[in-house]
């Protein structure tokens, strides 16, 4: 079903832009092949001059041959040119091109154009699609990588029999969110070490737990086409962990300034997961109600 979804969303996303480009190569809201004439002003420089576009001059060569002026796309520019340099093709959007086609040195006047600009909301989702893929084909190929390591370990735990001293010592807790699941069912080992390992900020390595817990959780599930009161109990306290120790990205991106957020974390992700508990409880009471 979520498949058809998001199926449904894309194509939705590719008409609306559709029409949106067709109704700019319509209006010619980008005023490709429009000309723009300026004044200008002879500089000191012998055989230099400017010009004005906005707040900025721009200086140019005096000859009759076309030239290409690269202009900064700042603020300073026409709302127009803002726009087309925004949208332009090339990779650097700071730069805009812009090309003198005409210099009547009599009445010192020029003729500029501005480069040409079509179907900008199509290039926008074809790019994103693109960039998607290849994010989510260098985030599958990491996180195998990951899931192999940690689940090893987990492997390992379990056969030493540290998993179920592990489980042992917090099962009253577990018990009260999962009355369901038997004590002795392997899914208690999953969901504790992901919920520690989400505790401590170990994002990476909480991943392949939850997934080995959920589809643990579902083998349980009497109706495999809906989730079970402990798939959406442990799915709600996962997403809403409390975290005793900053996670690692943010660590890796603000270093030892991390430490100013510690009380906060702690006191944000403690109110939420309680949250998460008490609307996961509450539901599930009035489903079976």
């Amino acid at each position: 079903m979520l498949s058809y979804l998001w199926a449904g969303m894309i194509m939705s996303s590719v008409v609306f832009a559709l029409a949106s480009d067709i109704s700019d190569e319509i209006n010619n809201s980008f005023g490709n092949q429009q000309a723009f004439h300026f004044k200008y002003q002879k500089s000191s420089r012998q055989g230099q001059a400017s010009f004005s576009p906005g707040d900025k001059p721009v200086f140019f060569n005096i000859n009759e041959n076309n030239q290409q002026l690269e202009i900064d796309a700042d603020k300073s520019l026409p709302q127009i040119w803002q726009h087309i340099a925004r949208h332009q093709s090339v990779e650097d959007k700071t730069q805009l091109g812009v090309t003198i086609t005409e210099i009547n040195q009599n009445k010192q006047e020029l003729t500029v154009i501005l480069p040409e600009v079509h179907w900008v909301k199509i290039r926008a989702i074809t790019k994103t699609a693109f960039d998607m893929a290849e994010f989510a084909v260098k985030l599958a190929i990491g996180l195998a990588g990951i899931m192999a390591l940690w689940l090893g370990l987990m492997r390992i735990a379990e056969k030493s029999g540290l998993i179920q001293y592990f489980v042992k010592l917090i099962y009253p807790v577990l018990h009260w969110l999962f009355p369901k699941i038997e004590k002795n069912e392997p899914v208690l080992g999953s969901i504790s070490l992901n919920m520690t390992a989400n505790m401590l900020g170990l994002g990476n390595a909480a991943t392949p737990m939850g997934i080995k817990a959920m589809q643990q959780l579902q083998e349980l599930n009497r109706h495999k086409d809906r989730a079970s009161d402990e798939m959406c109990m442990f799915l709600a306290i996962n997403t809403s962990s409390v975290q005793l120790l900053p996670p690692v990205t943010l660590i890796a991106i603000m270093g030892t300034g991390v430490s100013e957020l510690l009380l906060p974390i702690i006191l944000a992700t403690s109110a939420s997961t309680v949250a998460a508990i008490i609307s996961a409880k509450m539901f599930a009471r009035m489903r079976t109600s």
